[in-house]
Parts: structure tokens; C-alpha cells; sequence
């Protein structure tokens, strides 16, 4: 009879030392946790804090971070101490005690998936709609847009003032280009921001559809043909910052990459104005600034292209440093 008993054959034994023993180890290992997500690792995530939407990502991902921090360490904690203590002894051969549900644990397992889903709702809707947006593209007509500011002018941009300065990013095979119509709609490979400023990106292309990627400012949105997307952001530090396309848009999408730099305020309009005079000659050659372009109207494309230093074919750009030469 002793061996038609799973407590006689060798099944665990130590229900009390598991309830008591098992959450406290949780407990202590998910804080200590938390804290080194949250503390430690957090302020290196990804994409970093130069800027308010990388800052705001940054932010969530630390969120979701601590918050994910228990739900694994319970996991491989409950894996590793059924290894340790409930594994099968030595000939044991006998089934373990059938179960046939728990209602506390049932309702404190619904409740509590609940409560995170509910929470994290929230918390997106939040964190999506405060940060104008989080760095992504929100289309034509944005719903939410930094504080303060406004986009009625494009003929002049002042630092410091309600009128937020605006830059054309223009994606095109294999480049970005970026147009500045508050500085008489110069046209330049550059791509300069001032710090502190509130800057709002418009985006479109000139043929397929690219993505301007520039991460670690929090930015993306996609950049599609005859259609303005935008985007908004606000540097906090001096320095230099990466771009990339990041939509599969051709046979050289791999080299369209730039480096962009945050300036100080006095820098940037300096360098605004003598960019502005240098390319006068250029900007003539430019159609009216609009927030799409149709390509095939562009005659001086090729023209346009050659001054600002991108050669190809067909007035498309091609990275001459690419190994693969087409």
C-alpha cells in the first residue's frame, strides 16, 4: 500500500518550505533586479537621451523593463528550483498528486495579467500623446505638437520663439537631402539642428518609399512620395547624431547613411546664413518650396543633385565609397 502513495515513493514533501521560501527568494531576487534594470542598465539603453523623444523612449523601455524584470526571474526561478527540489528520485516511479485547479491562483494570475495589459494601455497612451508624438511620423496634419509652439511661418525661423523651426527631410536613391525654407529654402547633404530647440522634420521623397531614421535623436517616419510626414523633436546636447534609411528602397539601400550634428544656438545660425549664401546659386535652381514635390516636373534635378555633391546616374545618388559600383 506505501507504494500507491506519492509521499511514500518520494514526491516532495516540503509544501511549506515552497510557500514561504519560493516567494521570499522571488521577492529578493526581483527587487535587486528591478533596481539594476532600472538604475544600472537603464540609462545606456537605447537610443539614448540626446534629445526629447530619444529621452522618452528611453524612458519606456526602462519601464517596461523593470516591469518585465519579475515576470522572467520567476519563470527561471520556478524552472530552477523544480529542478533542485521537486526533480523525480531515485525509483520513484509513481505519478505526482493529481491537480485539479486552484481558484486563489486562478484569480490572482487573471487579475494580476490584467492589471499590467490595463496599465501599459495607459501608459503608451500617455507617454504617445505627452512627447508630441515620440519622435514618429504622424502624417500631414499632427495631432499633437511640442508645447508652445506653432507652424504658421516658413519665411523666417528666431531662436527662442513660438515659431518653430522647420527642416524638409527628402529621401531619394540613395540619399537624404534637407531643405531649410525659413532660410530662404536652401537645399543641402547637411543636416544641422540647434540645441534646445524645438524642430519639426517634414518628410517626403522624390521616388520610392525610404524611412529617415535618426535614432539616436528618437526620430522615424517614413518618407513617401508626395506625401509630408511629420515629426517632431528637441535636441538636448551638442554633438553628432546618426541617420539612416531604414526602408528596404533599392539596390544600394545599405549606403544611404549621413551623420547629422547638433549645434549651439549661435553656431547654427551662423552656419544657416553662410550655407544660405553659399548655395544662393542653387536655391535658384530649386522649385517653390511645397511639402511634396513631383519628380518628373524637376528638370533640374540632375542639375540640382551634381552641385550638392551626389553623382549617379540619372541624377540619383551612389555612394562612391561603395565598393560595388554599379
Amino acid at each position: 500500500m506505501a507504494a500507491d502513495s506519492p509521499t511514500a515513493a518520494g514526491a516532495p514533501t516540503s509544501g511549506g518550505r515552497d510557500r514561504f521560501w519560493l516567494p521570499v527568494v522571488w521577492v529578493v531576487l526581483s527587487i535587486v533586479g528591478c533596481l539594476l534594470v532600472a538604475l544600472v542598465w537603464g540609462p545606456h539603453m537605447p537610443p539614448g537621451a540626446q534629445s526629447t523623444s530619444a529621452a522618452s523612449q528611453q524612458f519606456d523601455y526602462r519601464v517596461l523593463g523593470t516591469m518585465a524584470t519579475p515576470v522572467v526571474i520567476g519563470v527561471l526561478l520556478y524552472l530552477v528550483w523544480a529542478m533542485i527540489f521537486w526533480r523525480q528520485r531515485p525509483g520513484d516511479e509513481t505519478d505526482a498528486a493529481p491537480l485539479h485547479g486552484n481558484i486563489k491562483i486562478q484569480a490572482t494570475w487573471i487579475i494580476g495579467t490584467a492589471a499590467i495589459v490595463l496599465f501599459l494601455a495607459a501608459f503608451g497612451t500617455y507617454y504617445l500623446i505627452v512627447p508630441a508624438g515620440a519622435g514618429a511620423g504622424e502624417g500631414p496634419q499632427p495631432i499633437w505638437k511640442p508645447a508652445g509652439t506653432t507652424t504658421s511661418s516658413i519665411t523666417s525661423w528666431t531662436p527662442g520663439t513660438s515659431n518653430i523651426l522647420q527642416i524638409q527631410v527628402i529621401g531619394q536613391q540613395w540619399a537624404f537631402t534637407y531643405r531649410y525654407p525659413q532660410f530662404g529654402g536652401f537645399e543641402t547633404t547637411q543636416l544641422m539642428l540647434p540645441v534646445g530647440e524645438p524642430v519639426q522634420f517634414n518628410v517626403t521623397s522624390l521616388d520610392v518609399i525610404h524611412s529617415f531614421w535618426a535614432y539616436t535623436l528618437g526620430v522615424k517616419a517614413d518618407a513617401n512620395p508626395g506625401l509630408n510626414n511629420v515629426a517632431y523633436t528637441t535636441a538636448y546636447h551638442t554633438g553628432q547624431f546618426q541617420v539612416r534609411c531604414d526602408e528596404l528602397c533599392g539596390i544600394w539601400h545599405g549606403s544611404m547613411y549621413d551623420t547629422g550634428d547638433v549645434l549651439s544656438v549661435p553656431a547654427f545660425m551662423k552656419w544657416a546664413q553662410t550655407t544660405k549664401t553659399q548655395l544662393a546659386d542653387v536655391t535658384k535652381l530649386l522649385p517653390p518650396y511645397a511639402d511634396s514635390y513631383d519628380p518628373t516636373t524637376l528638370t533640374n534635378l540632375g542639375t540640382v543633385n551634381v552641385k550638392l555633391g551626389l553623382v549617379g546616374a540619372g541624377g540619383g545618388f551612389y555612394n562612391p565609397a561603395d565598393p560595388e559600383q554599379p
